[in-house]
């Protein structure tokens, strides 16, 4: 029988997440590795017997990779506004990094493609195919040619294919190439259901929902032609709503991952709870089909009842009714909410001995970015799971294999480091790309048993602190320590309103969820403002501005990614947007 560990970091792809947050089944979490380790962890959380080195650091916001048969590692990097349009580092956004001495560092780093200078923004996708490397560039999917003996290629990259859409909540295009040449593209959805108004609660759907025609799926090109220009006819499977990460399995089967949509409770307040606006939808794993739909945005996936279901602005009623989402096609795999999966590769390795052991063969490891919409809850992901898989369906629970990256705060806004890209190498070592501040982490096998079980990661372990001091037994004053205490308050408002609008807007009164966005400290993330910059774009900055701006919402922001719907998405009183409001203003006066 297997034994239950306290430590929860195992979860079956078919089971509701919340119930299994307080007993996932488990395989015993191993004992931290860095102690059998010479070169260390790169400062993550990994099983025994698996080591990592940074391979890279500070290459700029790195997202997808591929490595070549000689082991040089090429990444594209982005920047624009999802990392607010920061400074990238000299040179082209595409990067070749080589270990000429085999100590699991980069000692040769040389930068490729259009840099800033030439009106370029990066990309994520990346991959390698006859002897060139493939990368997106803004709208279009570049050729690079390589030479022998090159470690970045010298040519001018050549059009694949162009006019793929910018627009919208998600203007990336990951990719994958197979042996034959077929080049499958993600084109994200522009919104987060197809709604008449994105965002916005009680919104509709679109009925039809046009933007399929041109987003939320795959599309498929030739990877062997030149100067393609995208068009709705090239779509291969609709119903994807984010499939950043595309992978083959061994046996050519093409798979792809699927960022659940947003806000069920934030948009459908009484349909959906905010307990279950956190634990819905599942991410996906879904296999790549010609022709099939996958649900988006009529359906949405529910792991209690391992069903997709209608979606409230299609009909839906909160879960129970099906309709036309029965003859959409299902994941094969799932996983809890919100975790954001940006890339996934399966573990083909050869058998060196480096490789993992033979228990990871043929599974999929998957690169989870982190959650910004989990508030109330606590926010999840920022890790890399396995699924172990077989004959192209799973074959037991997923583990959480390497932690660690975001340290003290599962925030995007705060995170340390965010995984965000996978490659496997020729020797059996897993990479793995952070596109916060540009880290490469090169994970080996070092326990020298090639038939040893799959192991979860142990939980990363907070810095030692000193102890607290006992509570008075009479008790506190709730907003004792708080942070509240030394922020100025507004002409018209008072002390208390402040206290109560920090305790509305981290989700502790109201089931507000104004954190998830601009994060705890209110120092924006990449799809909220910082609320501490005095920097207003929708009023003068004054309460009675900033009141109204959170009464209204921003149905089309300025800078930003997401909409703000009007209320932050739940049912303020006004006594709360008065709190809340005076909150924010006195976030706006602290420059720290």
């Amino acid at each position: 029988m297997p034994r239950i560990h306290p430590v929860n970091r195992v979860v079956s792809a078919g089971v509701a997440t919340i119930a299994l947050l307080a007993a996932w089944p488990a395989i015993i979490p191993a004992r931290a590795a860095e102690t059998a380790c010479k070169t260390g962890t790169g400062g993550l959380s990994l099983p025994t017997g698996f080591c990592a080195t940074i391979f890279a650091d500070g290459i700029g916001h790195a997202r997808q990779m591929a490595i070549a048969a000689d082991g040089t590692l090429y990444v594209n990097t982005w920047s624009g506004r999802y990392y607010k349009n920061d400074t990238p580092p000299p040179g082209g956004f595409l990067v070749a990094l080589r270990d000429t001495n085999g100590d699991g560092k980069a000692d040769v780093t040389e930068r490729f493609g259009e840099s800033p200078a030439e009106g370029g923004h990066g990309g994520t996708g990346l991959a390698l195919h006859q002897g060139a490397v493939f990368a997106e560039s803004n709208d279009r999917i570049m050729r690079y040619p390589l030479k022998a003996g090159e470690v970045a290629p010298k040519a001018a990259g050549e059009v694949v294919v162009s006019g793929l859409p910018l627009t919208g909540d998600h203007p990336m295009h990951p990719f994958a190439i197979t042996p034959k040449g077929d080049l499958l593209v993600d084109l994200g959805s522009a919104t987060n259901a197809c709604e008449v108004k994105n965002r916005v609660p009680g919104s509709p759907g679109n009925e039809p929902c046009t933007e399929k025609e041109t987003r939320g799926g795959i599309w498929r090109y030739d990877a062997n032609a030149r100067n393609q220009t995208f068009s709705p006819a090239e779509r291969y499977a609709a119903g994807i709503r984010n499939g950043e990460g595309i992978a083959l399995d061994a046996q050519g089967r093409a798979f792809a991952t699927q960022h659940g949509r947003d806000q069920l409770h934030e948009d459908w307040p009484k349909l959906y709870t905010a307990k279950q606006g956190f634990e819905l939808p599942s991410e996906e794993v879904v296999e790549l089909k010609q022709g099939a739909d996958y649900g988006w945005p009529e359906c949405y996936f529910d792991p209690a009842q391992k069903k997709l279901v209608l979606a409230p602005e299609y009909g839906g009623d909160g879960g129970r009714k099906v309709g036309l989402c029965a003859d959409r096609q299902g994941p094969v795999a799932w996983f809890p909410a919100h975790w954001a999966p940006n890339d996934m590769k399966f573990y083909v390795g050869s058998g060196t001995e480096k490789a993992f052991p033979k228990a990871y063969r043929d599974g999929a490891f998957i690169a989870f970015h982190g959650s910004w919409n989990r508030a109330p809850g606590p926010q999840g992901g920022y890790s890399v799971v396995f699924q172990p898989f077989k004959d192209g369906k799973t074959a037991g629970d997923f583990i959480v294999f390497a932690d660690g990256f975001a340290g003290a705060v599962k925030e995007p806004g705060r995170a340390e480091y965010r995984p965000s890209g996978l490659a496997v190498g020729p020797d059996g070592a897993l990479y793995i790309s952070d596109d916060v501040k540009g880290r490469i982490w090169r994970v080996t096998y070092t326990g020298g048993d090639p038939n040893a079980a799959v192991a979860a990661a142990p939980s990363p372990q907070a810095a030692p602190t000193a102890s607290k001091k006992a509570s008075p037994p009479e008790g506190m004053h709730p907003d004792a320590g708080r942070t509240v205490a030394a922020l100025p308050v507004p002409k018209g408002a008072t002390r208390d309103q402040v206290a109560l609008g920090e305790r509305i807007f981290h989700g502790e009164v109201a089931g507000a969820t104004c954190g998830g966005c601009h994060g705890s400290d209110g120092k924006g993330s990449p799809v909220g403002a910082d609320l501490t910059s005095g920097h207003w774009l929708w009023s003068d900055g004054s309460l009675a501005g900033i009141e109204s701006t959170i009464a209204n919402g921003v149905p089309e922001p300025k800078e930003h990614q997401n909409a703000m719907p009007p209320m932050g998405g739940v049912e303020l009183s006004q006594a709360d947007l008065k709190a809340v409001a005076a909150y924010v203003w006195a976030l706006g006066q602290r420059r720290n």
